[in-house]
């Protein structure tokens, strides 16, 4: 189904969206929900908030190894750890060598083995180097990237979502069973502002940040029709998290190449 139903209101729609993807209290009902899973152009949106408020910290007269602190509290206390927890069960998954069944029932197990851990443990250490890596760039490049990582990552999420058929029942297949690829258009537009307006110098490096996002859901998006026959909510948050990771390195290294 299209996002862009007549009916679906933009406000809900996106009051559904960050009620999903952040803790922050909007006071969503069901039908904000509803709303948000007709309308993939909401995942990026969230992006610019959630960047905007978490890239804030650049700003602050702190060291380095203060700033990256403060991007993951700041990060993981505005989005809580439900993407985090998506992630550590891919890394499950992935550690298991069985067929589709025994991959998807250790996907629905709530326990963390060694891959999640490590999967989780290293991510986390990539972000961390990753916001590490842009001491020296200037607050306002550095801001400009963390919100293109998070916009590049949602897109991610968009991607898996429209091209993705669901491989179980749950809530990622409320998300995957709404949408087709279609939808995603609308989701490639709502990102574009994240490199219009560049600083000079980092259009390049802004486009590139965006980009990872959507490369790593297809990565996920055929390990998962590959391994499970379709996609889970686990995978849907994997991708944010992967996603965000990658482009945080993706986009200062293009940076200082270009």
């Amino acid at each position: 189904m299209s996002d862009l139903t007549p009916g679906v209101g933009i406000g809900r729609a996106i009051r559904g969206a960050i009620g999903f993807l952040t803790r922050i209290p909007v006071g969503g009902s069901e039908a904000d929900w509803n709303a948000f899973r007709r309308a993939v152009y909401s995942l990026p949106v969230v992006g610019y908030l959630v960047g905007g408020l978490v890239g804030g910290v650049f700003f602050l007269p702190v060291q380095p190894p203060t700033l990256v602190a403060a991007y993951l509290v700041g990060l993981y206390l505005l989005t809580g750890v439900t993407h985090a927890d998506g992630l550590a069960d891919l890394g499950d998954a992935v550690a298991v060598h069985g067929d589709a069944d025994r991959t998807r029932a250790v996907l629905k197990d709530s326990a963390t083995g060694v891959g999640g851990a490590l999967l989780l443990g290293v991510t986390l250490l990539v972000v961390a180097l990753g916001v590490l890596s842009f001491a020296g760039i200037g607050s306002w490049r550095a801001f400009r990237l963390v919100v293109a990582a998070e916009v590049g990552a949602k897109l991610g999420m968009a991607l898996v979502a429209c091209y993705g058929r669901p491989a179980h029942d749950g809530l990622g297949s409320q998300l995957v069973g709404e949408l087709d690829h279609r939808s995603f258009a609308s989701a490639i537009v709502v990102s574009l502002p994240a490199v219009a307006a560049a600083p000079t110098g980092l259009s390049v490096a802004l486009l590139a940040t965006v980009v990872t996002g959507p490369a790593v859901g297809l990565a996920i998006l055929t390990w998962g029709h590959r391994e499970l026959g379709g996609v889970s909510g686990d995978l849907i948050g994997a991708t944010n998290e992967v996603g965000r990771a990658l482009a945080l390195h993706v986009g200062v290294s293009v940076w200082i190449l270009s």
